[in-house]
């Protein structure tokens, strides 16, 4: 297998360069002295910030971009056999590997490569570690799936040993990576066109865990059910953390600001710690700064560095990310595609200050909503009102055997929720301005383009 050494650079190429983790890997390259080409279907915010940064950005897919001078191809689980650059660097016999092998790689370059994975909560947790290290002056390399106002973007290239990035399990990716620590957020049925059911999920996460050395830390949900199916047999040492189960980390004394944001007393192996504050909404991000505290204290981090971090932290964009008002009306935008997401998020509203609740849904992909379809009408039903938008297909076609009709239809039989149905952007846009009235909480809510519609209305009103 090819080997990355960031004492060696090399020129890399990336075939579909303006996703947000391959840009973010591209530009830690960069600034590791890499050359670094690529390519994507379209230009965007991304590409342009790689060009100001020295990369040789190309827009459109053809086989001439394949120069003889590239070492290494690196691509996405979306880029497929038949594409021309693709076909071009099998042709020049030009050495490949995917996106999660190169961040692999990169993790061999750093002595405290630290992982965070999880069905839910992935760039949250990783966003709140990082600000932990930055108050605690560790100076990391950090890798997120979000934007993160503290960072300028979703990359910062530090000067240390300490490495973090989030672990994706979407076609076993994560099993390319060589973390020393890593975090197990929950592990729930997802991505189902690529895994049979959660048994197969487990051991998927089962394997994550074993990649780490004996004298690695997993840091796991105590909570969740099928826990022994993941940490059964595994050389590494485990810390637990939870809020229902004896945990190694827990909390007492909860409560909730008018934001809904939490605070707590942390209680390590029974005995009550410091009090924590956190700057984001809800119960869920309660766990996900229990998990950040134990990788935080692995690494020695003083507890007043802990809580400065975690009060640092104000979510990331598109995490109940706060857009704007409008008639009084206040606009949040979240990206939550999957059941357990969306019930969390709308719980978490329950707490901000409002006088109904509004959420327009985007379903992402049709293999999750037709997976999920009830599971979708029961997370939907926590809000006062629902309007739902077609589904965004991401990397799949329409087969016509599920649509956004379908939730609709278990919402009111199953439910007698107050849920419309609009496929037209410009149309629901219209729809909401005219029934939310003054001090109505709006929530657009999905992984597609769905955020749209509040910035329109927030724009031309």
């Amino acid at each position: 297998m090819f080997k990355i050494n960031f004492n060696e650079p090399i020129h890399i190429h990336f075939i579909g360069i303006g996703g947000i983790s391959m840009s973010g890997l591209a530009e830690i390259l960069l600034k590791e002295n890499f050359t670094v080409s690529g390519s994507d279907r379209s230009s965007s915010t991304m590409t342009d910030h790689l060009i100001q940064c020295g990369a040789k950005v190309t827009i459109g897919q053809r086989a001439e971009n394949i120069t003889n001078d590239i070492d290494l191809v690196v691509y996405t689980a979306a880029i497929h056999p038949d594409n021309e650059e693709f076909q071009a660097v099998v042709e020049k016999k030009i050495p490949m590997m995917t996106r999660a092998c190169l961040l692999g790689q990169m993790m061999k370059n750093y002595k405290t490569p630290i992982a965070v994975s999880g069905t839910h909560g992935k760039t949250t947790t990783t966003s709140m570690i990082s600000e932990v290290l930055m108050k605690a002056e560790l100076d990391p390399t950090i890798s997120v799936g979000g934007i993160l106002d503290s960072i300028g973007g979703n990359i910062r290239v530090g000067n240390s040993p300490v490495f973090i990035t989030e672990a994706c399990e979407y076609t076993n990716s994560f099993l390319e990576f060589f973390p020393t620590i890593s975090v197990i957020l929950n592990v729930e049925e997802d991505h189902m066109d690529f895994f049979h059911n959660i048994e197969e999920i487990r051991t998927s996460f089962h394997e994550f865990a074993k990649k780490l050395p004996d004298n690695g830390l997993l840091v796991v949900n105590g909570d969740m059910e099928g826990l022994g199916d993941i940490t059964n047999n595994l050389p590494c040492r485990i810390k637990t953390f939870g809020l229902e189960k004896p945990c190694n980390y827990t909390a007492s004394n909860i409560q909730y600001n008018l934001l809904g944001n939490g605070s707590y007393d942390l209680v390590i192996d029974g005995t009550p710690s410091f009090h924590v504050e956190l700057s984001v909404p809800g119960a869920h991000n309660i766990l996900n700064s229990l998990s950040a505290i134990a990788v935080a204290l692995e690494l020695k981090i003083p507890s007043d560095k802990i809580q400065a971090g975690l009060l640092a932290f104000g979510g990331t964009k598109r995490r109940f990310e706060y857009k704007g008002k409008v008639n009084d009306i206040t606009i949040i935008d979240d990206y939550a595609h999957h059941p357990t997401e969306i019930k969390a998020t709308l719980t978490s509203a329950k707490n901000y200050p409002h006088h109904e609740l509004w959420c327009v849904f985007q379903p992402h992909t049709y293999t999750r909503t037709k997976a999920f379809l009830h599971d979708f009408a029961d997370a939907l039903s926590y809000a006062d009102h629902i309007l739902l938008l077609d589904i965004y297909a991401a990397r799949e076609k329409n087969t016509g055997e599920v649509s956004s009709n379908d939730i609709l239809r278990i919402l009111k039989e199953e439910y007698h929720a107050d849920v419309y149905y609009e496929s037209d952007f410009t149309k629901a846009e219209q729809f909401l301005l005219s029934h939310c009235q003054k001090e109505d909480l709006l929530i657009t809510m999905g992984a597609g383009n769905v955020v749209e519609i509040g910035e329109n209305i927030l724009k031309n009103n």
